[in-house]
């Protein structure tokens, strides 16, 4: 089934917003030190390697605003959003959310604050993420029971029957165990339990990856449309460029923990200015504009202790010459809405 649009939504981000950005990252930086086995005289030699999985993000989020976060598997996404979500505590950097700097709240106290109600998360495998103990009822109203308990139980009713309602799911499975639901009708429980509160910001992790294509098409365009309804703003991670040019107004690249292109979906999908990003949107099959496919040979470069002076992308790149391997290239505007992290970008 084609998920593409017929026309592409007009985009409002071609020029700079003075509005506040609802969400705001500053060199987020995430390292896991790797372990050398028990042997103490390697320990030693070994204590300082660190597994760089996000390195210096810098990214920002409107109000209202569809961000799109794209990379291959293993490029840092996940660990990105989790480090948002304030699931796992950084190494450095800052996240500011709705003008409060919610990176200085330790993990294990954030469930409780109240800017958990406003940043809410749908999870990639919505069997693993759901309770089995617990019935769509109770799932959907969890996070109504944690985050805001004055409501009695007839509230929580009406609440759930509506969120039901939103999400397209039959009242009358309310009552069932996440094993008595199909996989398109846990996705519907799981956006119903992350918009209970009506957050500001949604961050989906490849929430249709686990279904079936023809369901995809259905909680993708469920999803548009509660987007538009609750006037949230998305942050949405997926490895298919496809389902992200539907949903988002605003695409980040990411590879080996860094952003490498940032711009307008119609930007990125028409004129990629990085080799990565050529390379991501050359292999959509459908895609006219780059009918002809291009193939990065050689492998990836580890990403433990990473040098600062390399590209990432050197020893893959068709581009790499030895100033990629002298010096690292960060991330400039190309224009008022385009920025590429490439010595040699191709010009508009």
């Amino acid at each position: 089934m084609n998920l593409m649009p017929n026309k592409m939504p007009n985009k409002t981000l071609n020029k700079p917003s003075n509005e506040t950005p609802l969400l705001q990252v500053s060199d987020l930086t995430k390292h896991f030190p790797v372990g050398s086995g028990p042997a103490s005289w390697l320990s030693r030699q070994h204590s300082s390697r660190q597994l760089h999985a996000v390195d210096g993000i810098t990214l920002s989020i409107q109000p209202g605003e569809s961000v799109g976060l794209v990379g291959e598997s293993g490029c840092g996404k996940s660990t990105l959003i989790r480090l948002i979500a304030r699931l796992i505590e950084p190494t450095s950097g800052k996240v500011i959310f709705n003008n409060a700097s919610i990176g200085q709240i330790p993990v294990g106290m954030f469930s409780r604050s109240p800017y958990r109600a406003d940043l809410q998360m749908v999870f990639q495998d919505h069997s693993d993420s759901l309770n089995p103990r617990f019935t769509a009822f109770d799932t959907i109203t969890e996070p109504i029971k944690r985050l805001s308990p004055s409501h009695t139980k007839p509230q929580l009713k009406q609440r759930a029957a509506e969120l039901a309602q939103l999400v397209g799911l039959p009242s009358e499975l309310l009552s069932r165990f996440p094993h008595q639901l199909s996989g398109g009708q846990k996705a519907r429980v799981g956006i119903a339990r992350a918009i209970a509160l009506n957050p500001k910001l949604l961050i989906l992790d490849e929430p249709t990856s686990a279904l079936d294509v023809s369901v995809q098409a259905i909680i993708l365009h469920l999803l548009k449309d509660l987007k538009q309804q609750l006037n949230m703003s998305y942050l949405f991670i997926s490895h298919d460029l496809n389902v992200v040019r539907l949903l988002c107004d605003r695409i980040l690249v990411m590879y080996l923990g860094k952003l490498v292109e940032t711009g307008p979906t119609d930007t990125i999908f028409n004129h990629p200015q990085h080799p990565y990003t050529q390379a991501l949107v050359s292999a959509i099959p459908s895609f006219a504009a780059m009918p002809q496919r291009i193939s990065l040979t050689g492998e990836p470069r580890s990403p433990i202790n990473p040098s600062p002076h390399i590209c990432r992308l050197y020893g893959r790149c068709p581009k790499g010459d030895d100033r990629c391997q002298q010096v690292q290239p960060e991330l400039r505007s190309i224009n008022d809405s385009h920025q590429v992290a490439c010595h040699y970008p191709d010009t508009l």
